[in-house]
């Protein structure tokens, strides 16, 4: 066996590489592999497995959510921009009702100020009428009275104009 184990020796000095023994550690070092890939690098493999599609699940949350933000965030934006534009809709209705309600005030208060003119004048002009009627009615009487008088005595020209001052006289007094 000697002559075997000289064979199986590389080397001929002492301490030098047995083919044997490298043989033995590559069959241990190859049971090492499967047995650290059966159970540790299997289930290694798995946690990180896991751990990939936790951390890819979460990315696809946190996008989906910042995607829902986005949308939401521009809906938000839309209805802000559509409130700002009803509101100033509604400020500009409510200037031209104010102009128009101006406009109607004015216009009934001028028709009322003409009416009241008018009504005004009328007055004015009945009252004339009916201090005119009374004075003719006056000079009428006076007229009369003057002529009763001038008839009940023959009048010179002295006494005619002193009829006539008297006359204007009392109209005078009773205005």
């Amino acid at each position: 066996m000697h002559v075997f184990a000289g064979v199986l020796t590389l080397g001929a000095a002492p301490g030098g590489l047995k083919v044997v023994d490298m043989v033995v550690m590559l069959i241990f070092f190859l049971l090492l592999l499967v047995l650290l890939r059966k159970f540790a690098w299997g289930p290694l493999m798995g946690v990180m497995e896991e751990r990939e599609k936790y951390v890819a699940n979460e990315i696809e949350v946190a996008e989906k959510n910042r995607k829902e933000a986005e949308i939401a965030s521009a809906e938000a934006n839309k209805q802000l921009n559509q409130t700002r534009e009803e509101a100033q809709k509604i400020i500009e209705e409510a200037r031209e009702t104010a102009v128009e309600q101006e406009k109607n005030i004015v216009a009934v208060a001028r028709q009322e100020a003409t009416r009241l003119k008018d009504a005004a004048q009328a007055d004015i002009e009945n009252e004339k009428e009916k201090a005119l009627q009374a004075l003719q009615d006056k000079v009428g009487s006076l007229s009369v009275l003057i002529a009763s008088k001038v008839i009940e005595k023959e009048i010179s020209a002295q006494d005619q104009e002193e009829l006539i001052n008297e006359f204007i006289k009392e109209v005078g007094e009773e205005q």
